[in-house]
């Protein structure tokens, strides 16, 4: 039998290629079916399938969709620091797009989370672009394993809703280099995601669906992506000028492929680039053919519930648990409050919205348990004000208890895709709760329910323990149940930072901008970079989160393994009395540099399971990149050489060990010239040699001396060499000996 020949853009006329790039309705890709092209459905959403039912009108009703596993979002899943786990869920998704013929599902989402106030924050992973990009490509991993395209998104800098369709960030090339590209190129290069949907924001001015160099110089020539590009729903505003930059598809289709035919016949459009976007669109769909070819397929819905429940159950931290409150005995006397244990908030609003397959609220898990708990709802789920008769009944719960477990949250109202949230406090009337829960009861375990953080330092004296547990799809009653009772041991940790305050962040003064553009103007300086760089007070730090057992980090050792690059083990033990798992987290101090670098950022972690007493060996590598900073005068990544520490902790606060290493640097250099400084040419391999000349001409008698006081070596060393004249009357002949004899140096190299 011979192989199956599919067609190829030179098969096709000018106006079919055109028709390619855009889609055929708001969910599925324009085929062309007379040339073997079928128009296959893509759909949301990042953690789970959301394939919506057409409502017959036209319109989309975001939560109207076929029954899909909800599993943890990505403000959940991200605590997990567990890829394979996470490749898992990616598994399980994909298996769904196969039986419900999805060719592509709309996600991950790895911007990063700038400012805990950002409407989809519940969608994104971290505040660290290594944890987001070395979590989320194992969705990527998962799904792409059985025959389904991801859509890696949104890229890049969607880090906030408020005008999201307009607004330019204005992002130095630094920043958008170290924190709001790394986890889309870590993802590129590792996995190949088969598209990657642009976001609707402009950067530094330019919309990212007309960013050629966004889109073709960075993330196809450089990161050697092999996909297509597709757009934000409604983010091309320029069908000509963002097939010129690199998209391949525009979605939903705004009826306009004409103007691509127009502009191939003019030259507007050049052949050879509207024959890759075709062509690319093309490749999409033969990738996914085998896969939209099987039939009659159908997914194990029970194993897949099972797979959300394991992976919110690694998505709960324990943040606090004095007296060691928790486990909960399960013979005690528990009165359970807050309307969250019964109609739990699992999932975000918007686009990513999923019907679930089913839902397991933590009152279902007690029934199922046989647990008799006493239940008060204590609040509703709106942002009307308090029930005084709801509070009543919830204090007299709390009353007869053993132990009061509340449960406190945001409601759907108080965060979603479209806008975003003006504070970070908890509803005023679940605080008044708690505070009147606590009074009657000295034995209170909150558990929070929300998509970003909420301030927890206001209140947090008044609970003995704190379960942060984020929003945990559809199986998260079971799982909190399984926490809470002791069956399973918390290991989640932080991948977002907890601030006492919202106006601690170093991106509030700047957000969420004015005028049409917002700037990013705390650099680096993201999230934990920030905190620990400058030793601001935090409520709970960058990857913590306690565990029923303890642990120790010990017998670090770090070797290098080239010139850059090293490798880090550890043993890390279980000191406790019950199994659990732990997060090894290895950190990167520099030395110092010439540019402002944070105290220390994460560059690798495992997470090690162990039984009571077990010890393992862990090995971390860390390659070049793990020491480098975007260099803006280089226009790349540079090591300085010098003495790095490496910290090898279980929180970016609690560092176990810290071992220093040697580089060598990777010998990077400008080119000297008239502006570079005195002190540039001292500290350069060639321009210090001129230096010395120049010095040993001086004692001969042949050139000007140079001062050597320090008043005037405070002059000197600033100044360019074509400024030499303020320390010298001489400074244009000094000037000139130096240039000469630096070209006649680096001529004879």
């Amino acid at each position: 039998m011979s192989e199956h020949v599919y067609p190829s853009v030179h098969d096709l006329t000018l106006e079919e290629k055109a028709s390619l790039t855009s889609g055929a309705d708001a969910w599925h890709l324009q085929g062309i079916e007379a040339k073997g092209i079928p128009g296959y459905m893509i759909t949301d959403g990042p953690h789970g399938l959301r394939k919506g039912i057409p409502a017959g009108d036209g319109q989309t009703d975001l939560d109207a969709s076929v029954p899909a596993t909800c599993f943890p979002p990505a403000a959940g899943l991200a605590s997990s620091w567990n890829p394979d786990l996470i490749r898992e869920v990616g598994e399980a998704m994909g298996e769904e797009c196969v039986q419900e013929k999805v060719a592509v599902i709309l996600g991950p989402g790895v911007n990063i989370k700038r400012n805990p106030l950002g409407g989809r924050c519940f969608e994104y992973w971290s505040e660290d672009p290594y944890l987001a990009g070395h979590e989320a490509v194992g969705i990527v991993e998962g799904v792409q394993s059985k025959g389904i395209g991801t859509s890696l998104k949104h890229f890049a800098a969607n880090n906030q809703e408020t005008d999201r369709l307009r607004i330019s960030a204005r992002i130095s090339q630094r920043a958008l280099r170290e924190i709001y590209l790394p986890a889309f190129e870590h993802i590129v290069k590792t996995a190949q995601p088969w598209t990657v949907m642009c976001a609707y924001n402009r950067i530094n001015g330019v919309h990212c669906a007309q960013n050629r160099w966004l889109l073709t110089d960075v993330l196809r020539n450089e990161w050697g992506f092999k996909g297509i590009v597709m757009s934000d729903w409604g983010a091309d505003h320029n069908r000509v000028a963002s097939l010129n930059a690199g998209l391949n598809l525009e979605m939903p289709p705004s009826g306009t492929d004409s103007q691509i035919v127009e502009a191939a016949q003019d030259g507007r459009i050049s052949s050879a680039q509207l024959d890759n976007m075709a062509q690319g669109m093309i490749d999409l769909v033969d990738k996914t053919r085998a896969a939209m070819n099987v039939n009659d397929y159908q997914y194990d819905v029970d194993a897949h519930h099972e797979t959300a429940r394991r992976a919110a159950v690694e998505s709960i931290v324990l943040l606090k648990n004095d007296d060691a409150i928790l486990p909960v005995s399960k013979a005690a006397h528990v009165a359970v409050i807050g309307e969250f244990a019964r109609t739990p908030r699992y999932q975000g609003g918007g686009s990513s919205h999923i019907t679930p397959t089913r839902t397991t609220s933590f009152l279902d898990a007690l029934t199922a348990r046989g647990v008799n708990a006493t239940f008060a709802p204590g609040f509703t789920l709106d942002l009307a004000p308090a029930d005084p008769a709801l509070e009543s009944d919830a204090v007299d719960a709390a009353k007869s208890a053993e132990v009061a477990i509340l449960f406190l949250g945001l409601p759907d109202a108080a965060e979603s895709e479209g806008f975003d949230r003006t504070d970070i406090d908890l509803p005023a009337k679940q605080l008044e709760l708690l505070d009147r829960v606590a009074a009657v009861n000295d034995h209170v375990v909150v558990v929070l329910s929300n998509g970003s953080v909420v301030a927890v330092s206001p209140w947090a004296s008044r609970a003995q323990g704190i379960l942060e547990s984020w929003l945990l799809g559809q199986a998260g009653g079971a799982a909190l149940a399984d926490v809470i009772f002791g069956d399973e041991n918390p290991s989640g940790k932080l991948a977002q930072t907890i601030p006492l305050d919202i106006h601690d962040d170093p991106s509030t003064l700047n957000w969420p901008g004015e005028e049409g553009h917002v700037d990013y103007g705390e650099g680096v300086f993201v999230g934990y970079r920030y905190y620990d760089t400058f030793d601001k007070a935090v409520a709970y730090p960058f990857g913590y989160g306690l565990s029923y057992t303890t642990f120790s980090i010990g017998d670090v050792a770090v070797e290098k393994s080239g010139a850059n690059s090293a490798v880090v083990t550890a043993t890390v033990t279980n000191t406790g009395s019950m199994a659990g798992a732990q997060t090894v987290q290895v950190y990167v101090a520099p030395s110092a540099c010439d540019v402002a670098r944070p105290r220390h950022e994460l560059k690798g972690f495992v997470k090690v399971q162990l039984e009571a007493g077990e010890s393992k060996r862990v090995t971390i590598e860390l390659d070049e990149r793990a020491f480098a900073y975007w260099s803006e005068q280089f226009n790349d990544w540079h090591v300085e050489a010098g003495t790095y520490t490496i910290e090898v902790g279980s929180s970016s606060r609690d560092i176990a060990a810290s071992v220093p290493v040697a580089l060598d640097g990777d010998g990077k250099s400008m080119p000297l010239n008239e502006w570079s400084t005195f002190a540039q040419w001292s500290s350069d391999p060639v321009g210090s040699q001129v230096v010395a000349m120049l010095e040993e001409a001086g004692e001969r008698g042949e050139m000007p001396k140079l001062p050597d006081n320090p008043s005037m070596r405070m002059f000197l060393e600033p100044a360019p060499i074509n400024s030499i004249t303020v320390v010298s009357t001489d400074g244009l002949s000094i000037t000139e000996f130096m240039l000469r004899e630096y070209a006649r140096l680096i001529k004879q190299q």
